[in-house]
């Protein structure tokens, strides 16, 4: 199994630090195969070492230049991270990432060899019209993307599922990540959406789900180790 833990904004440099090490003392238990990721803000990004890798929520596909608010590879290997999360709902929405600008970014980042965890999730409205309609909006976040790439992850969010406390049901994870299955082959393929210690068992029983991309239940070391131990 995967679990990945997305801090978003959230913890501080200072913060991120007692987290690992409140994370590794519990790690040291964990099943061999399993593997644990953490992506923290970019200003706690560090050489942090134990049994997990560490990638970055997003950076810009270049490796400097004049492009404020950003980082790039410079930044990035300073810190030996070869991890990406592209595609996350939060900056199709918030940041106006286009399904273009996606591409290009993960085309970037996949010639520099980065492993990539890429996401894809669908709004309430899109789901309330039917499994036909979800499919083909999920495989539309496909577009441009190379879904053989070998150092691909792929995660499913549903983006009403996202923070809101609600996950999906069995069902609904099950025909989803089926579906998808058959599209990505072989690659990971993750669940992401309100999962936490009290769903994890349940979630993770599901064929087809490789591991989780959490959010908000990630935040607290003894509650992202609950779900790994």
């Amino acid at each position: 199994m995967i679990y990945a833990a997305n801090f978003k904004t959230n913890h501080t440099r200072k913060s991120t630090y007692a987290y690992i090490k409140a994370l590794n003392e519990k790690l040291s238990v964990k099943k061999p195969d399993d593997k644990v990721y953490i992506f923290p803000p970019s200003t706690a990004l560090d050489r942090y070492k134990g049994d997990f890798t560490i990638g970055v929520q997003n950076a810009y596909p270049a490796y400097n230049g004049a492009y404020t608010g950003e980082i790039g590879l410079e930044q990035l290997d300073e810190f030996d991270i070869k991890t990406i999360l592209i595609g996350h709902s939060e900056r199709r929405e918030y940041m106006a990432e286009t399904q273009e600008k996606v591409a290009v970014k993960f085309a970037f980042f996949q010639e520099q060899g980065f492993e990539i965890i890429y996401c894809i999730g669908e709004p309430l409205e899109i789901r309330e019209k039917g499994f036909e309609a979800v499919m083909k909006y999920l495989l539309a976040q496909f577009n441009g993307i190379d879904i053989h790439y070998e150092n691909l992850i792929v995660a499913y969010e549903p983006i009403w599922a996202i923070g809101t406390g609600r996950s999906a049901t069995v069902e609904e994870i099950s025909t989803t990540h089926r579906a998808l299955k058959k599209v990505i082959n072989s690659k990971p393929l993750l669940y992401g959406g309100s999962a936490k210690p009290a769903n994890i068992k349940e979630i993770a029983s599901i064929a087809g789900v490789d591991g989780v991309l959490v959010g908000s239940a990630s935040l607290n070391a003894e509650s992202f180790s609950q779900m790994i131990l």
